[in-house]
């Protein structure tokens, strides 16, 4: 897979086909369960707490800079060795594909605050024109954002100041999403919890040796291989 020169330093070779598998595993469940489900019935799980929560245009920027946040933290975590790529990746397959079912056993939407003439008020009205509110528990911005911290947590090849950022920016962003009432603290929970668990299971079952030796053998059979 060619890459651009910036690019081409930092992925591995080994993990760029499995990040643009799953680069389009997220796309196909935001999008496909969209079509699916777009017309079903849907559940609103907001509460009185979520409604006390106040609507701050101006967090938009940290929700807008999840996405940034994740291209680093899955490149990160996948290049700090073929077993952690395999770990991180499972886990996220893992996660989408029961995201995926959640969205459409137990559809959800919620009802979106008219946007305030306020700073940044501009950019919150850009981003609700951009994304639906729908699908929603999980959260598929606190999944990824867990995850991210997860994938390098502990690991010290990973400068521990940037091991704290991505913490406290995982939380940042859960925040964003209730600021921006683009999801509710129920969305926030199941995402970081599901996070949590798909990384468990990948490093504590099989999962995790059988998703590196599916794309190994694929690397082979296709006249590949996995240089470091």
């Amino acid at each position: 897979m060619k890459l651009p020169p910036s690019l081409e330093k930092r992925i591995p070779p080994y993990s760029r086909r499995p990040l643009a598998a799953a680069l389009a595993l997220q796309l196909a469940v935001y999008w496909g369960t969209k079509l699916i489900a777009g017309s079903w019935r849907h559940y609103d799980l907001t509460t009185a707490l979520d409604r006390a929560v106040p609507l701050l245009p101006w967090t938009t920027l940290i929700y807008f800079g999840a996405y940034l946040f994740w291209v680093a933290g899955y490149i990160l975590a996948t290049r700090q060795s073929r077993e952690n790529a395999w770990r991180f990746l499972a886990a996220d397959g893992l996660g989408k594909l029961l995201c995926a079912a959640i969205f459409l056993l137990l559809p959800t939407a919620n009802v979106r605050p008219a946007v305030p003439e306020a700073p940044f008020g501009w950019l919150l009205a850009l981003l609700y024109r951009l994304d639906t509110p729908e699908d929603l528990f999980p959260s598929l911005h606190c999944f990824n954002s867990w995850l991210c911290w997860a994938g390098i947590r502990g690991k010290r090849t990973v400068p521990a100041g940037y091991r704290v950022f991505s913490a406290l920016f995982a939380l940042a962003v859960a925040l964003s999403t209730l600021t921006t009432r683009q999801h509710v603290i129920a969305d926030v929970a199941a995402g970081f919890a599901l996070a949590e668990l798909c990384w468990q299971l990948a490093g504590r079952t099989g999962l995790a040796r059988t998703y590196g030796r599916i794309w190994e053998r694929r690397t082979v059979k296709t006249g590949g291989s996995f240089p470091v």
